[in-house]
């Protein structure tokens, strides 16, 4: 997880983005944690292991950003 101030988003936020996709980016505030940005395929995974528990290693989860 990499931890940034709000600034340094602002500044760069076209970098963070594209960091964004791939790892959890934790925003601070005057030194206080305001939100955390969280890659997509990791949200469908714990959507998804919510209803099925832990899931097996071999599961791709590439196809999930169909809508």
């Amino acid at each position: 997880m990499c931890t940034i101030t709000a600034t340094e988003l602002k500044r760069n936020f076209g970098k963070y983005m594209k960091l964004g996709q791939k790892e959890n980016i934790e925003v601070t505030h005057r030194g206080e944690t305001i939100f955390v940005i969280t890659p997509k395929k990791q949200l469908a995974y714990l959507g998804i292991s919510k209803f099925f528990g832990t899931l097996p290693n071999d599961v791709d989860l590439d196809n999930i950003d169909r809508e």
